[in-house]
């Protein structure tokens, strides 16, 4: 219904965001990245929304980057995670480091965000891991490396993926670096030796 909402930050709570849209103040639940993310009260901000209407009500989720916007309704599509655990998902794990934990099956790291127990974090796996996109987790285009992005371990990814690699595969090559190397060159060459052993 609304694919995002342009306007004058009118206030901000712990996690919701009031905007003044045309004189409309809409209340906005949002994650606490968005809510670092959003400028001071009178500056203005626009926000990627998703309506979720239930029973007892309707609440306008707010986003500050169509990738977590995303990530938002591939987290609700899981089975028994609603619109109130994506949301507080979203504010423990940023959208890629998310979708790199989703990839690589780390349940470890989904388990820390709150009400993620074992099981939740299996499932996340279980019904996420085929639909992450390169994108999510490289943060680049899926059609070529971006050297303006200047992040070695996502530029990384990128290149094992153009040498035939699985997404999934080069991002649980390159995470298992440690320490992580500083250039691209050294960690492609440190993820395809780790991946040769």
């Amino acid at each position: 219904m609304f694919a995002h909402i342009e306007g004058i930050v009118a206030d901000k709570a712990k996690d919701t965001l009031v905007l003044d849209a045309g004189g409309v103040g809409f209340e906005l639940t949002v994650s606490a990245s968005t809510l670092s993310a959003s400028p001071a009260a009178g500056e203005k901000m626009k926000c990627y929304t998703v309506l979720s209407v239930r029973e007892d009500g309707m609440e306008l989720f707010g986003f500050a980057t169509r990738e977590e916007k995303q990530m938002f309704l591939q987290l609700k599509g899981v089975t028994g995670i609603g619109p109130k655990s994506a949301l507080q998902i979203l504010s423990a794990l940023p959208p890629r480091d998310l979708a790199v934990a989703i990839a690589t099956g780390d349940a470890a790291a989904l388990s820390r965000a709150p009400g993620v127990g074992k099981k939740t974090a299996q499932r996340l796996i279980l019904e996420l891991k085929d639909k992450v996109t390169a994108e999510e987790i490289t943060g680049l285009p899926a059609a070529g490396v971006s050297v303006a992005r200047n992040d070695p371990a996502g530029e990384a990814v990128e290149a094992l993926m153009a040498l035939g690699y699985q997404a999934a595969e080069a991002a649980k090559a390159v995470s298992r670096l440690d320490p992580m190397p500083a250039t691209a060159d050294e960690i492609i060459f440190m993820a395809l030796k780790g991946m040769s052993s």
